[in-house]
């Protein structure tokens, strides 16, 4: 029998690698990291990820390589993913660290084609979003010539400002305006603060979103990639399956106008923040007379400063609420909420939303999840098999 033509056998590139009793210890080595026998007979496919916390373009994209992941396995693939650096134009410009950004392509391109050369991947998926890493990624996957694609992370949704969209440009114009005396240093800071509400690519037609655009034209990202915005609307339908009324995204939304809008003119009665940041002044503003602003938890990192004249101008009360010292302190009233809330689960009433289980040895994988804000509801340790 003819020896099977191996430009055929989509396989063909990892089983040099992991084929034969000489590759078993290769094998062992990738068994260590939860792989099977079987995961090793399909075809190897490299998500070549350019993930950093270090700026928004590129935050988001471990959510988007769990999704491609999950399409690999999907299609009768073996997805493993790598990472490789990126560095942000925008963060660095202006400074000494802005030369190392051309280099950074080079690192890009040769880091992506070194691991995937090297692990003889059978077809590579690059994910993309700030500047070089996308020449970068087209480089590479040049050069392997092996199926592959590279997808863009998405755009920055616009901020908000006085009912104003405002952007990174209307940073460094607020810079030009504070020098020249047209605005405050508290007024830039506040630009400062919404110009930027989550992650993705600077928005504007900057060199990420241009290469993006040209990146489709020659074939090598799907058409329409570039035109997705990096965060969508998914979690407010969980919201409005959960019984809220009204839902506003205020990354796309300006927060006290849509509230204004709602009420009527009015304002809410009560404020519910466990998140903090910039958001906290726009909420507490738009509280209605004798409205209660609850001060639960500080989930967006920085403790924001309240101006205290805006309590005093709507007789509104601001409301610590900390679990543990009530626990502590009123133990009995505590007991009694619990009993209620178990109640009210038991009849049905809450429905608590589990968005992701983890078993407890994949703890990276599920706080990985509330620092890319992908978190939809709770995110749940298990630490026994059921």
């Amino acid at each position: 029998m003819a020896a099977p033509d191996q430009s055929r056998v989509i396989n063909a590139n990892s089983q040099m690698l992991l084929s034969g009793s000489a590759r078993a210890g290769a094998r062992a080595m990738l068994k260590s990291i939860g792989l099977t026998d079987e995961d090793l007979a399909k075809p190897l496919i490299a998500v070549a990820n350019t993930w950093t916390e270090i700026g928004p373009c590129n935050f988001h994209l471990r959510l988007l390589s769990a999704k491609i992941k999950e399409g690999i396995k999907r299609a009768g693939g073996t997805p493993l993913e790598f990472n490789t650096i990126s560095i942000s134009d925008g963060i660095t410009m202006g400074t000494q660290g802005m030369k190392a950004s051309l280099v950074s392509r080079e690192i890009i391109a040769d880091g992506m084609e070194l691991v995937t050369r090297a692990n003889y991947f059978d077809g590579v998926i690059a994910l993309s979003a700030c500047d070089k890493t996308i020449p970068g990624a087209i480089m590479a996957l040049l050069r392997l010539d092996i199926p592959s694609m590279m997808l863009y992370g998405g755009t920055i949704y616009p901020g908000h400002y006085k009912g104003e969209s405002i952007d990174i440009v209307s940073v460094y114009e607020a810079i030009g305006q504070y020098q020249t005396g047209q605005i405050s240093e508290d007024e830039l800071h506040a630009i400062e603060n919404v110009a930027c509400p989550g992650p993705g690519a600077c928005g504007g037609q900057f060199t990420a979103n241009t290469m993006a655009t040209i990146s489709q034209i020659i074939g090598i990202c799907p058409m329409g990639m570039a035109d997705v915005p990096a965060e969508d609307d998914a979690k407010l339908e969980v919201a409005r399956g959960i019984g809220a009324d009204h839902l506003i995204n205020y990354s796309t939304q300006d927060l006290r106008e849509r509230i204004k809008e709602i009420t009527g003119g009015k304002g809410v009665d009560v404020v519910y923040d466990a998140v903090g940041g910039p958001y906290a002044e726009p909420a507490v503003r738009s509280l209605a007379w004798k409205g209660r602003y609850l001060v639960v938890g500080f989930a967006a990192g920085d403790i924001p400063k309240i101006p205290m004249n805006l309590l005093l101008l709507k007789g509104a009360a601001l409301v610590g609420v900390f679990f543990g010292s009530f626990a502590q302190r009123e133990p009995q009233v505590q007991l009694a909420n619990v009993r209620e809330l178990w109640q009210l689960f038991e009849a049905g009433k809450l429905r608590p939303v589990v968005g992701e289980v983890h078993p407890l040895a994949d703890y990276a994988q599920a706080f990985a999840a509330l620092e890319q804000r992908r978190a939809v509801g709770k995110v749940v340790l298990r630490t026994a098999s059921e």
